[in-house]
């Protein structure tokens, strides 16, 4: 059985998606951006932020599905230059203490918004 989760501690959902369905154990977010929950747009900030405000993001999806990114299984991280993947990794750093989950970092062309990062999680619960 499918569960949708929703929660105040990150951006709504602004299409055809939810911030984050639960399976049985496992819980999936949607990319989150660096968007804070109430709505502002860090398009234009530094990297460390926009990759900290998206982090924070995915953490409160997790929480709102009983999980937490201690939970974490596996990380995506979405750069429009992969030229940042150094600044956005040291920021990532501080968000995982002792064995951080699998992760894949990958350059793409555009992101939403005009952002320069974008994170999804899969996690347990």
């Amino acid at each position: 059985m499918r569960e949708t989760v929703s929660t105040d501690e990150a951006p709504a959902a602004v299409g055809a998606y939810s911030q984050g369905t639960v399976t049985d154990d496992l819980v999936f977010t949607a990319g989150q951006i660096p968007m804070t929950p109430e709505g502002d747009l860090l398009n234009e900030a530094a990297v460390d932020v926009q990759t900290e405000q998206a982090l924070q993001n995915v953490k409160g999806v997790l929480e709102a599905a009983d999980s937490s990114l201690e939970d974490a299984l596996k990380l995506t991280v979405y750069l429009d230059d992969i030229e940042d993947f150094e600044t956005m990794n040291t920021t990532y750093e501080t968000f995982f203490e002792g064995d951080p989950p699998a992760r894949s970092a990958v350059a793409v062309a555009d992101l939403p918004a005009g952002v320069r990062v974008e994170v999804e999680a899969i996690a347990a619960r």
